[in-house]
């Protein structure tokens, strides 16, 4: 007798092996690349409310320390002055990179930080939403936009505002195991799946994310969690 296992079982476990396989950058050529690299990037990452609710993004912290990356992190009210730090950072020649990530209110904010960034003519190459709380519309400059949501709870799209450039990807996460609104960033494949991404953009200086993790979602999963390329 064949052991048929249930779609919702299929489904999960396809969406997890997805998220983790995003891929890591090249090998950099020498230890001394590697850490000009970490060391010429910033991660800023923004907590949501009370600084409680987003204790994962320290976890994310420590690992990007671990290999060389300057992070920042700090609550989502300070994205203002944050944008300003990174423009005079990248202004003086020591920031070359500046990667964006924020959970819940943290997230919500990233659209505006990347505006302000915009104004101030500095390159984003980089920003990872983690289930924003409220409907948000992004405008600026930005390589690459990726907003992962849990559609059937707190999380919402992110929109295309009129005078955006660069790609945006919405991926709803609904179905990866152990994943909700307060537990995203806590979570060890959405962890992994933020690190490979910003690896990705530090170490071979691309532009994130490669297209099959979410495409390959598309094909696999439908509508209900489609990644969905903008």
């Amino acid at each position: 007798m064949s052991f048929v296992p249930s779609l919702r079982l299929v489904r999960t476990a396809a969406i997890a092996l997805l998220l983790v396989s995003v891929p890591l950058a090249a090998t950099p050529a020498s230890a001394a690349t590697s850490l000009a690299a970490a060391s010429s990037a910033h991660v800023y990452l923004l907590r949501g409310v009370l600084n409680i609710f987003s204790l994962g993004l320290d976890d994310i912290a420590e690992r990007l320390r671990a290999q060389g990356i300057p992070v920042t992190i700090a609550n989502f009210i300070s994205w203002s002055s944050l944008a300003d730090e990174a423009a005079a950072e990248y202004r003086s020649g020591r920031t070359k990179t500046i990667i964006l990530v924020g959970h819940s209110s943290g997230a919500t904010a990233l659209p505006d930080m990347v505006a302000r960034l915009t104004e101030l003519g500095t390159p984003v190459q980089l920003a990872i939403g983690l289930d924003s709380v409220f409907r948000t519309s992004l405008n600026g400059r930005v390589g690459k936009y990726i907003n992962f949501y849990v559609a059937n709870g707190a999380g919402t799209p992110v929109a295309k505002g009129g005078s955006f450039q660069g790609s945006l990807e919405n991926v709803n996460v609904q179905d990866v195991p152990g994943v909700g609104h307060l537990t995203i960033e806590k979570n060890q494949i959405m962890q992994q799946t933020v690190i490979s991404a910003i690896d990705a953009v530090v170490f071979s200086r691309g532009n994130g994310i490669q297209r099959s993790s979410s495409q390959a979602m598309v094909t696999r999963r439908g509508p209900r969690t489609a990644a969905v390329r903008n």
